[in-house]
């Protein structure tokens, strides 16, 4: 865990951001291939090693709702920017819960008869966007009863599923805004499908961490800035601090199986799981300091340890590429990987969109 921005380089802003989403869609992608699969059932299909090479999947790559939501969130984040950049004021979760009712009409799902009617929007308009890729359970059903979710009206009060985590690392890419406002927007916007308060809380750390690697901290000061952060915070879920304490102590010691990957930090089902699932994989493959590991090597390296194993492993696997994106840029993503990823002009765009009204 010795790697830091002075061994790579500081990247652009730019580059960060298209590869937090090119990176995050890569490992979505990935684990996609294998997400309802044991274990054993990985190593009989790709070998004793597991399924380590996008270009493996024979019948091609596909992303799933992680990155069909985490597109979704940008696009929220833009428009609410968009009106900040004309001097309007906008409710940042208005804006999300708009972009989220957009995905749930590309699932086949009506809304309920009170939600709004969002008016299109440039994302709207591709056809990749409207594929089932197994969407979340709690993230369909908190959108279509027709009720803006909040922090103090939940909905789906007692779910904690990943699926606030996974969709969450665009509130990490914004620029010039405190760490505060970072940890609100995302517990927020996690409000608007899951009530539970590790879901919230473990999307707002997860976003956290995006933007103190955004703001140029190594891979372990961001971490441990993280869990100081939750450990702090009033009536925190205890499961969350236990996952990521567990995640960075294990990433210090002995690589594990994915036998006890699952033993210590869980499947990833859970947001909190996910969460530390993803954040080991990518510590516990860092090279250490005179190693000569290249970005790339780290970024597979990670990527495959988050997926190879029998629980939720788009998800795992997007929030490792989410992480390894931020922090290297677009320098870790290989490019072999890239040339199998479906719809890259997609996620660009979306990227692209953000870049300009971050930077303009």
């Amino acid at each position: 865990m010795s790697i830091d921005q002075g061994a790579v380089g500081a990247p652009s802003l730019k580059s960060r951001i298209h590869g937090c989403l090119l990176g995050g869609a890569l490992g979505d992608s990935l684990g996609y291939a294998v997400e309802f699969d044991s274990i054993e059932a990985i190593r009989r299909r790709f070998g004793p090693d597991g399924l380590t090479d996008l270009t493996a999947l024979d019948g091609g790559s596909h992303f799933s709702d992680d990155t069909q939501m985490t597109l979704y969130t940008v696009d929220g984040l833009v428009e609410a920017l968009e009106w900040a950049n004309d001097g309007v004021g906008a409710d940042v979760n208005a804006c999300l819960w708009l972009a989220y009712l957009r995905w749930l009409d590309t699932q086949g799902e009506p809304a309920h008869p009170a939600a709004p009617a969002p008016p299109p929007r440039w994302i709207d308009s591709h056809e990749v966007l409207r594929h089932r890729r197994a969407p979340g359970n709690a993230c369909l059903s908190g959108l279509a009863g027709g009720e803006m979710g909040t922090v103090f009206r939940p909905v789906n009060p007692d779910s904690k599923g990943c699926g606030t985590v996974m969709r969450s690392a665009p509130f990490g890419l914004i620029p010039h805004i405190s760490a505060d406002a970072v940890w609100k927007f995302s517990a927020d916007a996690a409000s608007l499908t899951h009530g539970h308060p590790s879901a919230r809380q473990s999307a707002a750390g997860f976003s956290l961490l995006i933007h103190r690697l955004v703001s140029g901290d190594s891979l372990k000061v961001a971490a441990e800035a993280v869990l100081e952060q939750v450990r702090g915070v009033k009536e925190v879920a205890a499961e969350l601090p236990e996952r990521l304490e567990a995640a960075l102590r294990l990433a210090g010691s002995a690589a594990l199986t994915p036998e006890e990957l699952v033993r210590h930090l869980g499947e990833g089902w859970v947001a909190e799981e996910a969460f530390a699932v993803g954040l080991y994989a990518v510590l516990a493959t860092a090279p250490q300091a005179g190693s000569g590991g290249s970005p790339q090597a780290h970024f597979r390296a990670a990527v495959s340890l988050a997926v190879n194993h029998s629980g939720d492993s788009d998800s795992t696997g997007s929030i490792a590429g989410n992480i390894l994106g931020a922090f290297y840029g677009e320098d870790c993503l290989p490019e072999q990987w890239l040339g199998a990823l479906e719809a890259p002009e997609v996620i660009r765009g979306m990227a692209d969109q953000l870049v300009g009204v971050t930077t303009a």
